[in-house]
């Protein structure tokens, strides 16, 4: 959807990354690991992303550090846009509108870390849970954002058992 309004792979890459994940901040050399890229492109990206306002940096150690500016006038936009672009919204529509009022969502697996993936990994924080009905929803999002649902449902006592990196994508 977006390689069509951006051609620059690098660059949707770098959005994902930083605005699926706002509290993840991460530094070149460990994006070129990630994105298995040259640092010269993701370095002028980064750079770009910077003096626009929409990542900022700080140093950390011998590393420049690189962060999403929550405060950036577009945020909320693009991380809406990143969850729109992976189907996220969809799902959380189909689960939390039809499921009940479940206390909070989070997002894990490839997706929290601002990677692609064809599955979308959920922890389900909740009391009690219809479970058969939880399938059939869940069925039906995978058909409409069509990538693989993967789902964990935890109480609220077992908060630390939702993997890292975690991102709050409903409720507190």
């Amino acid at each position: 959807m977006l390689d069509v309004l951006i051609s620059n792979k690098t660059r949707i890459k770098l959005l994902f990354r930083f605005f699926l994940n706002p509290g993840q901040a991460a530094y070149l050399r460990g994006l070129e690991k990630e994105f298995d890229e040259n640092s010269n492109s993701i370095r002028m990206e980064l750079n770009r992303f910077e003096s626009a306002g929409i990542l900022s940096s700080y140093e950390e150690g011998n590393k420049k550090m690189y962060a999403v500016n929550t405060s950036y006038p577009l945020f909320t936009e693009l991380q809406s846009l990143a969850m729109k672009h992976f189907g996220v919204d969809k799902v959380l529509d189909q689960i939390t509108g039809k499921l009940g009022k479940p206390l909070s969502v989070y997002l894990t697996g490839q997706l929290a870390r601002g990677l692609d993936s064809n599955i979308i990994d959920l922890a389900i924080v909740a009391e009690t849970l219809d479970r058969p009905y939880l399938a059939s929803l869940i069925d039906k999002a995978e058909r409409l954002v069509e990538r693989k649902i993967r789902v964990m449902i935890v109480k609220p006592h077992e908060l630390e058992d939702i993997p890292e990196p975690r991102m709050l994508v409903y409720g507190e």
